[in-house]
Formats: C-alpha cells, sequence, structure tokens
C-alpha cells in the first residue's frame, strides 16, 4: 500500500550494527598510529636516572602528578641514592622529604621495605623480572611494567588511571580490574607496541581526552572514538582545554630523560623545566 499522498511514510532506525572483534582491533591499531603520530616523543613523565631512581618515583606517584613527584626527588635522591643508604633512613626523615606528595607515611614504609629488600635479597640492585618486582613492599604490577618497560627495554602495559579510562571509552575493553584491562589490551597490540602504547595513552589522556570534559574537537583521533561528543566538540573552545605542550604550556618532567630503551626526547621547549 502506497503512503497517502502529500505524507511521508516514516522509516523505522535500524539499530547500529555491534561492532566485530576484527574491526575493533584495526579500529585500535589505526588509533595506535595516529597517536604515535601525534606524540613521537612519548615518555615517562617521572625524572630518573637509574632503575632505583624510577622504582622509587613510580611508588611516589600514586595519587599525585608526575610534576609533584619530580619536585619531590631531587633532595630525595641527595639523602638517599641507593637501596642501602634508603634502607638506613630515618622514618621520620624520609616522611618529611615526602610529605609534598602526599599518603607519605604509607609511602615511607613502602619505599623502607622496599629498599631493605633489594639490599638484602637482590644485592642492592633493581630486579628485572616481574615476578621479582611485584614481592617488593609497594609495589604492583603497575609500578612495575613501568620499571620494566622504561629501565629495562622490555615490553609491558602500564595500566594507571588515565590508560584505563580511555581504553574503556574507546571500547577496547570494558573490564575495570587492572590486571583484565592489561590482559585484554595484550591481546589487541603485538608485544613491541606495548610500552609506548602505554605511554601514547597516558599523554593523551593528560593533554586531550580528560576525565571531565575531554577536548573533542582538538583531538586528532576524533573520528575513530566512539565517545565523541562526550566532551566539547566546538575546536576554539576545545582548544582552550589543551594542557602541557598541547595548550603551549610546560611538560611534567624537570630534567632531561636518561638514555634508556625506548625513550625519546620530548620536543623542545616542551619540558617543566621553562617553568623555572
Amino acid at each position: 500500500m502506497t503512503a497517502p499522498q502529500g505524507k511521508v511514510s516514516a522509516k523505522k532506525p535500524t539499530a547500529a550494527k555491534p561492532e566485530s572483534r576484527l574491526a575493533m582491533v584495526r579500529r585500535a591499531r589505526r588509533i595506535n598510529r595516529e597517536l604515535a603520530e601525534t606524540y613521537p616523543y612519548a615518555h615517562p613523565e617521572l625524572d630518573f636516572r637509574n632503575p632505583f631512581e624510577l622504582l622509587v618515583a613510580t611508588v611516589l606517584s600514586a595519587q599525585t602528578t608526575d610534576l609533584r613527584v619530580n619536585q619531590t626527588t631531587p633532595a630525595l635522591f641527595a639523602a638517599y641514592p641507593t637501596p642501602e643508604d634508603m634502607a638506613a633512613a630515618v622514618p621520620e626523615d624520609l616522611e618529611e622529604l615526602i610529605r609534598p606528595t602526599g599518603f607519605f607515611r604509607m609511602k615511607a614504609r613502602s619505599l623502607l621495605g622496599l629498599s631493605q629488600a633489594l639490599r638484602d635479597d637482590h644485592g642492592g640492585e633493581v630486579p628485572g623480572r616481574l615476578e621479582d618486582l611485584v614481592k617488593l613492599p609497594g609495589v604492583g604490577r603497575k609500578t612495575a611494567n613501568v620499571v620494566l618497560g622504561n629501565a629495562f627495554g622490555v615490553p609491558g602495559i602500564t595500566v594507571d588511571t588515565h590508560f584505563g579510562r580511555l581504553v574503556r571509552r574507546w571500547k577496547w575493553t570494558d573490564q575495570e580490574d587492572p590486571e583484565k584491562v592489561e590482559a585484554e589490551i595484550c591481546a589487541i597490540f603485538p608485544k613491541s607496541e606495548w610500552t609506548m602504547l602505554s605511554h601514547r595513552v597516558v599523554f593523551h589522556g593528560r593533554r586531550i581526552c580528560h576525565a571531565r570534559k575531554p577536548a573533542c574537537g582538538a583531538c586528532p583521533i576524533a573520528p575513530l572514538c566512539p565517545a565523541y561528543g562526550e566532551g566539547e566538540t566546538d575546536p576554539e573552545k576545545a582548544k582552550k582545554l589543551l594542557k602541557y605542550e598541547k595548550g603551549g604550556q610546560p611538560g611534567q618532567r624537570l630534567s632531561p630523560p636518561p638514555d634508556y630503551p625506548g625513550l625519546p626526547a620530548p620536543p623542545l621547549g616542551a619540558g617543566a623545566a621553562q617553568q623555572a
């Protein structure tokens, strides 16, 4: 039967077809390639000169910013440059040095414990195996993967709050548990990409894809993002939401990076040293 003249017959909207696993993997890998072009200099934003400093800095970075840690660690490592030195620290003195990073009593206990374990069980050296690192006080898989990927060149996915938030926003996983997130993302990408993928995703989360108000209108992967529109879509308004070098401001690192595997240099002018 034809529709009466002058009226348009409405078609029932068809539901969007669910994305297949293959399509999701292809989209995820394309996002990674786009992020690699956007952040060719992606790196850990904690200052460190050796594996011990990176381990300590990563423990301190919980519930605070990398910039705050970078402002705190020079005096800390001047006082306790080795695990043996830190293992012998007076707890109250250690607490006072790390007080600006928050939760300083709990963190001091972790630092004393891990330093003593490094001294007593590992000859004063940070071990290069995940199973050894996660046995250290205050060290979980996230911290272990940071150290392995950036001090030893061992690939790993680092699931911090930014990484977990973005991979769920991009529909790569719906898992909340960090270990399950890690396992699912590892299955999407080749091992060689794991460490740099972690840096790129964290960079993007800190600079553009913020938790409360993502800058959708200034996002280089907007066409690939199923959550596009959750944030500001107007390009000019979105530009004002950009942070660090994307917003014309310094980053979180205060010192140049050491020469460790997979650690490219940042762009000129992107370091927080410019704040001085």
